[in-house]
Parts: structure tokens; sequence; C-alpha cells
């Protein structure tokens, strides 16, 4: 599972909640530390933010669809997540600010499915 978010408490809830269901995890700050560790490690799953600096989420979604097989779930703040997350062929979403009780059971399928 990688995280990727540039919210420092965000990323440290979601590495604590998935380690504890116990998931192997990364995580990154950003798209490009993002593909540093896609380039090493491939995760079964990516939770994506999509407003970040560096490399937002939308090119690290375009640059995993091009090159990997990977399930995203994008997590994010933005408005109309539901028609950008079309728009990036992701394999789920939930809208910032999240409750675990409904990101969870969307990991869980996607891990399952891949």
């Amino acid at each position: 599972m990688l995280v990727v978010d540039d919210d420092t408490s965000i990323r440290d809830l979601l590495h604590s909640a998935l380690v504890e269901e116990g998931y192997d995890v990364k995580v990154a700050s950003d798209g490009r530390d993002a593909l540093d560790v896609i380039g090493h490690w491939l995760p079964d799953v990516i939770v994506l933010d999509l407003m970040m600096p560096v490399m937002d989420g939308w090119a690290l979604a375009r640059e995993v669809h091009h090159s990997y097989d990977i399930p995203i779930i994008a997590l994010s703040a933005v408005t109309e997540l539901p028609r950008h997350a079309t728009a990036l062929g992701v394999s789920d979403y939930v809208q910032k600010p999240f409750d675990l009780d409904l990101l969870l059971p969307k990991i869980s399928r996607a891990v399952s499915s891949n």
C-alpha cells in the first residue's frame, strides 16, 4: 500500500491505520516521491491525494496508468471529485475530510480485486 499525500498528519494517520489492518505501507509526500517508491517497490494499491506540490495526483495517476497496473483510490478535497475520479480512471474515491470506516473497506476491495 502506498499513501501519497502532502499533509503529514493524513499520511501518519493512514500509515498507522493501514499497518494496524495488516498492510505493508509506504508513504510519499508528492507524486515524484511516489514514483521513486514505485521504482523499487510495487504497491498493491495507491491511496492518492490529488492536490499536492511538485507533482500532483493527476500527473501521478497518468504516469501510473501508463506504466503500471496498480489500483488507485483518490482521496481529495477537490470539488467535483466524482467527475475527476472518472476522468482519471481511478478504482474508487473518498472525499476529504474522510471517515476511515468508509475508506478502509474501499481499500480492502481494491486489494482483493488486484
